[in-house]
């Protein structure tokens, strides 16, 4: 990137902008003037916090360290004495005025040559070429981060005649990596034409975010008019991801075209809140309080609204009665309210569910059809912004594509990407800043690092970088909105396994891919995800309930919501009935068993099902799904219910990757490997409903179990585990 870019005279921060037009914003350098020519600081030393800066007294420039308060005479050097973070100057750079060849460059530094300066606008990033192929003819084989000889993305400034060249200080490395990009994938697709979403863009991406944050708003009040309660803890999120299992809409996020329109998560979730949310307690007067506010609230709710007699008569007979029980026993204990609160419940809940049915029914279809509304408003935007960029969506011919195996390649989409807005980058101590529009992105170093890579790899229209920022902008504002704003709300929606499991299921079953991630939590660099638009520039193989493998070895930890997983075991079977490749799924599904839900049910009945294990509630741990900006020691938390372990492989899949004793030991070995831990982020990686209403009974140890079903029993190439 070259140094027309930043601010002159004591500029208060450095940013790295991103331009489609090339053409850069320079502030005026502040007074007093002077005519001496203002030699410009290299980007490394302006993110540094170094400026350059006027001494009236001495008549002379002098270099200023806004972070540590340090003023020089001479230009800085990076990795010199730095009093503050090294006062020994044990790390301290050679002098500058000391020669410095490229042979004693270490960390992969060394000066630019002239011929490696493209003629590029002054806002493109600098990029060492990778050579992807445009057809997946082939696996993609990208180049590893650690391959000798390739130049990792560092914004160096150009070299110029006459001035001294500053050595490029070394490449950016996470001091804990959460990933490994160097694993090649095993899965097999049959090659597939360009996807035909419409382009992400900023400007969009930001509408999607207003619109979204406005529909969140209606929900809440509705439920606060309509039933006076506040929105079940993150059901809107869940209502997201439900809609997504049957919306037939073009919108990434919202739905806007599902068969039914009630939402059964929705409905379900705002229900089970009726006439009072019920809460987990711990002690005695608690308890007397939570069955006193229920009988209050369900006697008001029968009393206010259309209810049949007998409705009322009995749930007013059993209120009174449990007024009088509160009144004449006080020596009760807290299993004795608990026990009266779940008889009050069974009498009333009907009854109650009843009048309120028409009401809850009322609000989740105001919030679809509010929805659709944003979906057509959005997407005329976007054909506008396309249009008035000369690109045309309809009328293109479809890409002739062969009926053959490929291995699996990122989504790639068919329409061109308009040019780019200006996107601003700054860093803030280890958090990278993005901005666009006032509105602000945050990710951390290490992550963005990763990002980065994954762009390189999987990226094939932006080889110079011109369009990174705006991308990544664009795919942060995307899971930020899904999330909400909620205090660590989303981030269970979005939790992945721990790094040694990952490690394990590598080493011992072979996975090489994830059914479920995104670019910001993902280990492999083959994944799939819910937004092939903003996540197919960064690796993406697309929403998984659309991806289609013939072989190959996979890891599935769906977001826990009953009827996704539920449409993710569908998706599973028919893709083992229909392949006679090794086929290979390890499923990660919490154990709910009051009631069980049916996708853990179907799963232990299927024939599929090669071996099962539980691991126990406390146990183990989950990488937070915010781990791209939340603090290191946040990144584990334990989970709060058991998890549901189960192998579905085919005859060939179960050959290849049998889960036998000896590998089983060493996966279950990798659970005990533990991170520092905090308590679960909430109730995003809870069940709904009732399911979390008795506490689990901790385990000493994993349990596993021979779960051969009965027709692979007879199988000669199956064994019990």
């Amino acid at each position: 990137m070259t140094s027309e870019n930043h601010a002159t005279v004591k500029a208060d921060s450095a940013a790295l902008v991103m331009s489609p037009t090339g053409s850069t914003s320079q502030a005026a350098p502040f007074s007093p003037s002077t005519s001496k020519p203002i030699q410009e600081l290299p980007d490394e030393l302006i993110q540094a916090g170094w400026s350059k800066c006027w001494s009236k007294r001495e008549n002379r420039p002098y270099y200023f360290n806004r972070f540590t308060n340090q003023s020089l005479w001479e230009m800085p050097v990076l990795g010199q004495h730095d009093v503050i973070s090294d006062p020994l100057g044990l790390n301290a750079a050679p002098a500058s005025g000391e020669a410095v060849s490229d042979a004693g460059l270490g960390n992969g530094q060394r000066k630019r040559h002239p011929s490696e300066d493209a003629q590029a606008g002054p806002n493109s990033f600098k990029r060492p070429k990778v050579e992807i192929p445009v057809t997946p003819t082939t696996p993609t084989i990208p180049i590893s981060p650690s391959t000798p000889g390739v130049k990792p993305w560092v914004n160096t400034t150009d070299d110029k005649q006459g001035q001294t060249s500053v050595p490029a200080p070394a490449p950016y490395r996470p001091s804990v990596v959460y990933w490994d990009l160097d694993v090649q994938t095993n899965a097999v697709i049959r090659e597939r034409a360009p996807a035909d979403h419409l382009p992400p863009h900023p400007e969009i991406e930001l509408q999607r975010a207003q619109l979204t944050t406005k529909l969140r708003q209606h929900y809440h009040e509705l439920c606060s008019q309509r039933e006076g309660i506040e929105p079940p803890r993150e059901s809107f999120n869940r209502w997201l991801l439900e809609r997504k299992v049957v919306d037939k809409g073009l919108d990434p996020l919202l739905p806007s075209e599902c068969d039914p329109v009630i939402s059964t998560s929705m409905f379900r979730e705002i229900m089970n809140d009726i006439p009072i949310r019920l809460s987990r307690i711990k002690y005695k007067e608690e308890a007397r309080k939570l069955l006193f506010k229920y009988a209050e609230a369900a006697k008001k709710m029968i009393d206010s609204r259309n209810a049949t007699p007998e409705s009322r008569k009995v749930v007013k007979w059993n209120v009174e009665d449990t007024m009088n029980w509160l009144r004449r026993d006080h020596s009760a204990s807290k299993e004795d309210y608990m026990d009266r609160l779940e008889h009050l419940r069974k009498q009333c809940g009907p009854h109650v569910a009843s009048v309120a049915k028409d009401s809850v029914e009322g609000i989740c279809s105001k919030i679809y059809h509010i929805s659709a509304e944003y979906v057509r408003r959005i997407r005329q935007t976007h054909l506008t912004l396309l249009k008035e960029c000369n690109i045309s969506v309809d009328g293109a011919e479809p890409t002739a594509v062969q009926d053959r195996l490929v291995y699996c390649y990122p989504v790639r989409l068919s329409i061109p990407s308009p040019p780019q807005p200006r996107v601003e980058l700054h860093f803030e101590n280890d958090v990278a800043c993005l901005r666009y529009k006032g509105e602000m992105v945050k990710v951390n170093r290490g992550h963005f690092s990763k990002l980065e890579l994954l762009y390189r790899y999987s990226c094939i229209d932006d080889t110079r970088f011109e369009k990174f920022l705006s991308r990544v902008w664009c795919l942060i504002k995307r899971y930020q909105v899904m999330f909400g704003s909620g205090v660590n709300e989303g981030s269970g929606l979005q939790g992945a396994l721990p790094v040694p499991v990952f490690e394990a299921l590598n080493k011992q079953f072979g996975v090489t891919f994830e059914c479920f991630a995104s670019p910001l939590n993902c280990y492999f660099k083959q994944f799939c995800s819910a937004f092939p638009d903003t996540d197919g520039f960064f690796g993406s193989r697309g929403p998984f309930l659309s991806f289609s493998p013939a072989s190959g070895s996979f890891e599935a930890n769906p977001p826990f919501c009953e009827e996704f997983m539920d449409a993710m075991v569908t998706h599973l079977e028919d893709l083992l009935e229909r392949s006679s490749e090794p086929l290979s799924f390890i499923i990660f599904v919490p154990e709910w068993r009051d009631p069980p839900t049916p996708a853990l049910t179907r799963m232990e009945a299927s024939r599929f099902r090669r071996h099962q294990m539980m691991v126990p509630a406390f146990e183990h741990e989950y990488r937070s799904g915010s781990q791209h900006i939340c603090k290191r020691e946040e990144i584990y938390y334990k989970s709060v219910h058991g998890t549901a372990v189960i192998f579905l492989q085919n005859n060939a899949g179960f050959s290849k990757w049998e889960p036998t004793t000896e590998r089983i030991q060493e996966f279950l070995a990798a659970y005990k490997v533990s991170g520092r831990s905090l308590p679960s982020p909430g109730p995003s990686s809870t069940s709904t409903g009732d399911k979390d209403s008795k506490p689990v009974q901790e385990q000493s140890s994993a349990r596993s179990q021979d779960n051969s079903s009965p027709v692979d029993k007879t199988a000669p190439d199956t064994t019990n585990i």
